[in-house]
């Protein structure tokens, strides 16, 4: 009887304390952070002499968004109806015919960190934060690309580093965060092109001349694998580029070329900024490189062999696209079995330049989604695109139960134990590099008609945190897995991309209403007896 009730008590998922998660449960050195981009925080659109994004283009075109998938076509592929948001997977079919935003906002303001950032910072440091992740908007640096920098966009992020290191918060900078300048859009099509290699190369050196003596790590690119199928697969973010059914969706693209082609484009890039700094900045600033990749774990669907190879494949064309051949020098085999020709080829010369050309790995990881083969290619058939290459269809209902309780969005189901499979996966398949968890978080619907009160009551939020950090520490303490930070989207409410405001992810409130004025929730409460404990996990 003593046996059974130990094996049942093993069996139930473990829930801990806000009183039992501490420091002392991650490796010493281990960073806490909050992680944003410039294009969804900072607004001051048109100050500073920034130039034109290819987002504030986008948001600004009436158009098509690509919101929900028609339940018509959903039942037809045996998917469930989704939507779309921040980097993840999603369904291509549905279409908004009213625009291509939500709520059809903008991010012209958004939540105004341009002229904040010192309040923004403070709320940082009384959080107990020790970094803070932010992008760099290229465009406030270049307004036309290329060129001479803009003196005021140099001026603008000093004074922001500066803060933050006399605050004692670490800069952890994204170079890119889906914010193109508009002006290499027009001038030759942006990431399609090769010229954008030697223009980011260029806008990178700047960025570590101006400011690597203070910023010690660098993030090339934010989820490329997410912009490279949003913006030129399916077309639902900048630059909105697709062919799906006949261009019916957008006017320009070709779905099941182009994401492959701006990949490339992105690891060249990645590769080209990396050896920039090792060749002209290393020895003096001393800084790391690394780059920041969405990734769900995918869970087989069942036990059987052909679920587990539709697993295995979802992550090789989700994550396996850019850290295959950061890693180990090539795409993964099944991408270029899958994608043949459409696949652009890495030369003997180009692998030995991406190969090795990184000092971390961020992740930026939310869910878990289960994964099953995908048969019948119908999907294929119709869509022609670079998303039904895999031949994988995903869902989180299985058997009519779902893999987690639902966030916010529909995108999002809250899957603690998914983190710990995907350290373990990264430690496994890539040889344990140095990972930081660069974004993860979980988010609230945005109800107008909801008391102020109830809405900073966050549990779910607390909650979350609590059992993705719980088994982010078991990874590192049980697997051996080399996870060196963790942080958090995000400090504030924001701009959520096609989501407009109409989700909130934010540790603070932002009151839209009332001069965007920043209110603590229950989890920042949570996050500071934490940051400043020493308690243990007790299992």
């Amino acid at each position: 009887m003593r046996i059974l009730v130990i094996i049942l008590l093993m069996a139930i998922p473990h829930v801990v304390s806000s009183e039992s998660l501490g420091r002392a449960d991650f490796p010493d050195g281990f960073v806490f952070g909050t992680a944003s981009s410039a294009y969804q925080f900072e607004g001051a659109v048109d100050e500073g002499n920034k130039g034109e994004s290819i987002w504030d283009t986008f948001t600004k075109k009436p158009g098509k968004n690509l919101e929900e998938i028609l339940s018509v076509f959903a039942s037809g592929f045996g998917q469930e109806k989704r939507y779309i948001s921040l980097g993840v997977d999603f369904g291509v079919f549905g279409v908004s015919l009213v625009g291509r935003i939500l709520d059809f906002s903008n991010a012209d303001t958004a939540v105004d960190q341009y002229h904040r950032f010192e309040s923004d910072i403070g709320l940082m440091k009384d959080l107990g934060m020790d970094a803070y992740r932010f992008s760099i908007s290229w465009p406030r640096i270049f307004p036309n690309g290329t060129g001479e920098p803009n003196p005021d966009g140099i001026n603008y992020y000093n004074s922001f580093i500066d803060v933050l290191i006399a605050k004692g918060i670490q800069p952890y900078v994204t170079l890119y965060h889906w914010d193109l300048p508009q002006a290499l859009q027009d001038r030759y099509e942006g990431w399609l092109s090769s010229q954008v290699v030697k223009d980011y190369e260029h806008y990178a050196f700047t960025c570590f001349k101006e400011f690597g003596d203070r910023v010690k790590q660098w993030i090339t690119f934010n989820e490329p694998h997410g912009f490279s199928i949003q913006g030129y697969d399916t077309g639902i973010q900048a630059p909105g580029r697709c062919s799906l059914l006949g261009h019916l969706f957008c006017k320009k693209g070709k779905s099941s070329v182009e994401p492959y082609v701006v990949a490339h484009n992105i690891l060249l890039s990645h590769a080209a900024a990396y050896y920039s700094y090792q060749r002209n900045f290393k020895d003096k600033q001393r800084g790391k490189i690394g780059i920041a990749l969405d990734a769900k774990w995918y869970e087989p669907m069942s036990d059987c062999d052909e679920d587990n190879d539709a697993a295995r494949r979802a992550m090789d064309f989700g994550l396996g696209w850019f850290l295959d051949p950061l890693i180990y020098g090539d795409y993964p085999a099944s991408m270029k079995r899958l994608v043949g020709e459409r696949l652009p080829k890495i030369t003997p010369e180009m692998s030995k330049r991406i190969k090795g050309s990184l000092d971390f790995v961020g992740i930026n990881h939310y869910t878990t989604l289960y994964a099953r083969n995908d048969r019948t290619r119908i999907r294929k058939l119709i869509l022609q695109d670079a998303s039904s290459d895999a031949a994988v269809i995903t869902s989180s209902l299985r058997g009519g139960v779902a893999i987690g309780e639902r966030a916010g969005s529909s995108w999002l189901h809250i899957v603690p134990w998914g983190i710990r499979k995907l350290a373990v996966y990264l430690k496994d398949n890539y040889g344990n590099p140095p990972i930081f968890i660069t974004e993860n978080g979980v988010d609230e619907l945005n109800n107008p008609l909801m008391n102020r009160d109830k809405a900073l009551k966050d549990d779910k939020r607390i909650n979350y945190h609590r059992d993705y950090l719980s088994n982010l520490s078991a990874a590192i303490r049980e697997e051996n897995c080399d996870v060196r930070g963790y942080f958090v989207w995000s400090l504030l409410d924001n701009w959520e991309w096609n989501s407009g405001y109409t989700v909130r992810f934010g540790l603070y409130y932002v009151d839209y209403t009332n001069n965007l004025t920043r209110i603590p929730k229950a989890s920042v409460q949570w996050f500071q007896s934490i940051l400043h404990s020493k308690h243990k996990l007790s299992y």
